[in-house]
């Protein structure tokens, strides 16, 4: 490799060059400029120090160059300033160019407006415009992308035609190549991205491992780990910090969505996550209380919403289709005949206004039937499943109802029964009352 980074065995390949360029230009014979004065300044509020300095100028103006071969090869270009060896020494046209620090805009030839402040500071680039590299090695490959800003050794160094970037920090988006619209600051951030587009990463190696799109990161070594997912935001200390392949989560807080690893489309405010689980939101850790604005006194129509043993908040669903083992209710139901209703108010801290209420205790439920109380964290009943002794109830009361209904069954056989007897009753007495005067009629 080129760059400074890599240069701890053997000769240094941007040395290697500038003996070779400088051999090329000890052996020209003639300078385009004059003899010049003591003060080095020349036609056209152009100034020249250094041996080959601006030495092919011809009508180019307002130039300057400091240093061995400084703006050697310009002919034409304007308002370029070069500071150090083989500073600018391509330049043929280019305009507004400045460069301070050894090879530092060493290859650019027709590119304007570029700045480079930095030994190797935009050394390879050629036509590109609009640059902005501060630091050692600073967008050192860019060759023709436009509008991009490093700052910081080794900053944007491996880009080449990536536009529109921005780097602040050594490494700070050193593989990026073709990729556009990136913003890391901080050491590190998105290091290996190559060819993601539009990630914003703010923190030490923020995304450092990332090659992906459209994610955004604040805090120090967020999403650490992801190497391809795209989408993700995460916003605080480590946050989201083993998603490897997940995409389009939100964590927000210190070390929020932490044990997300693979799953999609999760929301982890306050909370760690779960592995590689997708679809899913959750808020909050170690908080035992929830306030949320604009629920309260708010109208709507819809099914309960509940919340299970896990704390999970969602509605019961009752289809079939969610459902095995269905069978009818036996005596199960009897269970609630033991329960207790009681009157209570709460404590002040759960409810201020201290109003009665009406309800079970779920200790004394715990004996009569244990799967009818939730259960906390530390095992114990903490709440009662009314919807279940809702269904229980109502069997109960079926079980009632069939009763009532068989005793009616009953009472009307047996008021049939009643008439048809007392119709027998009656035809007997006719009988009878005809019997007696037949008897009478005889005597």
């Amino acid at each position: 490799m080129r760059r400074l980074i890599n240069m701890k065995k053997g000769t240094p390949v941007f040395l290697v060059a500038l003996v070779l360029v400088s051999i090329a230009l000890w052996s020209s014979t003639e300078a385009a400029l004059p003899p010049p004065p003591p003060d080095g300044g020349y036609p056209g509020f152009t100034t020249a120090e250094g041996t080959q300095a601006l030495f092919n100028l011809t009508t180019g103006v307002e130039n300057t160059g400091l240093g061995f071969a400084a703006l050697n090869m310009n002919t034409t270009g304007n308002f370029n300033t070069a500071v150090g060896v083989v500073a600018l020494v391509n330049n043929t046209s280019g305009g507004a160019n400045t460069a301070t620090g050894v090879a530092a805009l060493r290859e650019n030839t027709t590119g304007s407006f570029n700045t480079g402040y930095g030994g190797n500071a935009l050394a390879d680039n050629t036509t590109g415009k609009q640059n902005t590299a501060t630091g050692v090695s600073a967008l050192f490959s860019n060759h023709t992308a436009d509008n991009n800003t490093a700052t910081g050794f080794n900053a944007l160094s491996f880009n080449t035609t990536g536009t529109q970037n921005t780097a602040t920090g050594a490494f700070a988006l050193l593989h990026n190549s073709t990729a556009n619209n990136n913003t890391a600051d901080g050491y590190q951030a998105l290091l290996t991205n190559s060819t993601g587009k539009e990630n914003t990463a703010v923190g030490e190696s923020a995304f450092k491992t990332s090659d992906a799109d459209n994610n955004t990161g604040v805090g120090f070594q967020v999403a650490f780990h992801t190497t391809s997912g795209d989408g993700n935001t995460a916003v605080g200390h480590h946050a989201l910090l083993n998603n490897s392949t997940g995409s389009n989560n939100t964590a927000l807080g210190r070390s929020a969505g932490v044990n997300l690893t693979t799953g999609s489309n999760n929301i982890d405010i306050g909370s760690l996550g779960a592995g590689g689980e997708s679809n899913t939101t959750r808020i909050g850790t170690l908080q035992t209380r929830a306030f949320i604005k604009g629920i309260s006194g708010t109208a709507v129509t819809g099914t309960g919403v509940v919340v299970n043993a896990a704390g999970q908040l969602g509605v019961a669903p009752s289809s079939a289709h969610f459902k095995h083992e269905i069978r009818p209710m036996a005596k199960e139901s009897e269970a609630i005949l033991a329960l207790k209703p009681v009157s209570f108010c709460y404590d002040q801290d759960i409810d201020e206004e201290g109003l009665p209420r009406f309800g079970l205790v779920a200790e004394e439920v715990e004996k009569v039937n244990p799967d009818l109380v939730v259960r906390d964290d530390a095992g114990k009943p903490y709440t009662v499943r009314y919807d279940q002794v809702n269904a229980m109830l109502l069997n109960e009361f079926l079980k009632e109802h069939r009763k009532v209904q068989e005793l009616e069954a009953n009472a009307v056989e047996q008021q049939k029964e009643v008439r048809a007897l007392a119709a027998m009753v009656t035809e007997q007495s006719l009988q009878i009352q005809k019997v007696s005067a037949n008897y009478r009629q005889a005597e």
